[in-house]
């Protein structure tokens, strides 16, 4: 007799999300947590006294809006903020301003302008057809399966329904570099070095690698699903964590916080439950990981409990990052030369130029610190000031190209990274190391440390073609149910990839009652 009908490994945003969906299906589920408070990378950390920051994510831009209205997440206390413009900041001062399907400043022609505007419907319209196969399950490609066929059906239908010139676009780009795409579309050298982040962001690529086009249509399409742009949660990202969880509590899911997984269970050919670390064994007759693949597999389940070519899969899957997360407890608000002071609280980025971001890229691969970095900032505590105390501020920055493992040790050069990453802000924002009261920076070996992500890697796996759609994780593992029987998959690691989307625990629990897993 099981203990449970689902035992979920995490409480993470996915974990959490298939959590509500198999329980309010009237299924017994219990989620497991080894932190001691829930959201995954949707969390908060006091980081200086009265001080809030969202600890790893900072950005709600792509979470789906039915999940929203199916869990009743505003009834469970989730308060978003506005839409946010992106401001790409700019060394003479003047400035780019993205709303929408428009760019405008930093003297940009007409021409710009208007090739802006064609660009992005265009990239919608790719959006999408991927945001199609987002919200289902990745269909096989040679199994006699007719839900599959069916659904290749109607991809192919929506691949018509583009048209002839936009269909011809699409095939001739969606495999190649964002570099070569962008150059046939602009001029304006930092025009296209803001869109170039968005292709790599969470990445180790750089605009000339080969996916960064699909990258990119992953962001739009999580765009078109989500708020239309970048918002903040209001109470900082934990309380999309915590939303989720009395979300999860009311549907009767239990909820287990400080219980880390020592081991997946398997009793002879099946998934029969897990270990924690403690010793203690609960029984369920299924089991859903929204840890990453890697952690799933080789650390939980264990190499040998699966055929030698599924362990051959998982150790070559990549996980590799190179994004961190630095925090600034500031004394007051800091000055952005060229930024009006409404417009502090908009997403600013730091992204000099495409071959610039192509050569910050390259040390990385050598386990060196390069000189420069991009750089995506939020200054929450302006529209949210309970995150700070009065007068004083927080800034937080998502920053590119920083490596995993670098050569002399993150504990030797932490200090001195840090101060190369203020004195890359200071260029723009002159005064602000004067501000900074407190300074902390997570690298990506401090990021898998605190989430047990491997690699510290966002997406739990590099999203490339070969690692997407119907191949995510890894074939043989693909449609959230893995090569063993009673093992599913509901995170990141899963279709359609990372992101705070919610989408891979939703269609992973959708999945599993279709099935009939669990009658």
């Amino acid at each position: 007799m099981t203990d449970y009908d689902a035992i979920v490994i995490g409480a993470g945003h996915n974990g959490l999300i298939a959590a509500c969906y198999l329980a309010k299906a009237g299924h017994k589920v219990l989620v497991l947590e080894g932190r001691e408070l829930p959201g995954g990378c949707a969390s908060n950390r006091e980081l200086a006294a009265g001080v809030t920051v969202s600890d790893c994510a900072q950005w709600l831009g792509q979470f789906d809006r039915d999940i929203i209205k199916d869990l009743k997440l505003v009834e469970h206390g989730l308060a978003l903020g506005e839409v946010k413009r992106t401001v790409a900041l700019q060394t003479d001062g003047k400035h780019l301003v993205f709303d929408g399907n428009s760019v405008s400043g930093a003297e940009l022609s007409g021409e710009d302008r208007d090739a802006y505007r064609r660009f992005t419907r265009q990239m919608n319209a790719f959006a999408g057809l991927v945001q199609k196969l987002y919200r289902q399950r990745p269909p096989k490609l040679v199994d006699s399966n007719w839900r599959d066929r069916w659904t290749l059906i109607r991809l192919g239908l929506g691949l018509k329904l583009l048209g002839r010139e936009n269909m011809r676009d699409l095939m001739r780009v969606a495999l190649i570099n964002i570099y070569d795409v962008l150059n046939e579309h602009f001029n304006h050298a930092g025009l296209k070095a803001a869109v170039a982040l968005d292709a790599v962001t969470g990445s180790t690529m750089g605009p000339r690698s080969p996916n960064t086009v699909f990258h990119y249509l992953h962001r739009k399409a999580g765009d078109r699903q989500g708020q239309e742009g970048p918002r903040q949660v209001l109470g900082g990202l934990g309380a999309l964590g915590e939303s989720l969880a009395r979300a999860a509590r009311s549907q009767g899911v239990t909820i287990r916080l400080g219980s880390p997984v020592a081991a997946i269970v398997k009793d002879h050919d099946r998934v029969a439950g897990v270990a924690l670390a403690t010793g203690e064994q609960i029984a369920s007759r299924i089991v859903l990981s929204s840890a990453d693949p890697t952690t799933t597999f080789k650390k939980l389940l264990g190499y040998r409990h699966m055929e030698a070519g599924m362990a051959r899969r998982v150790e070559h899957y990549r996980t590799r990052s190179g994004t961190a997360k630095l925090h600034l407890v500031l004394s007051e608000l800091p000055a952005f030369s060229g930024v009006a002071t409404a417009e502090l609280s908009q997403r600013l980025i730091i992204a000099p130029s495409m071959d610039d971001m192509e050569a910050m890229l390259n040390p990385i691969k050598y386990g060196e610190v390069g000189d420069q970095q991009l750089f995506d900032i939020s200054i929450a505590s302006i529209e949210d000031p309970s995150l700070a105390p009065a007068g004083q501020h927080v800034m937080t920055a998502l920053v590119h190209y920083l490596p995993h493992s670098p050569k002399e040790g993150w504990e030797a050069i932490r200090s001195q990274v840090v101060a190369q990453l203020l004195n890359q802000l200071e260029a723009y924002a002159p005064g602000l190391k004067s501000l900074v009261t407190q300074v902390e920076l997570l690298t990506p070996a401090d990021i898998e440390a605190s989430y047990g992500i491997t690699g510290g890697n966002w997406h739990h796996g590099e999203l490339s073609i070969d690692q997407a759609l119907m191949m995510r994780p890894f074939p043989g593992s693909t449609q959230y149910q893995s090569a063993v029987p009673g093992l599913f998959l509901c995170g990141a690691g899963a279709h359609p990839g990372g992101g705070l989307m919610g989408l891979a625990g939703r269609n992973a629990a959708q999945e599993i009652l279709r099935q009939g897993a669990l009658s």
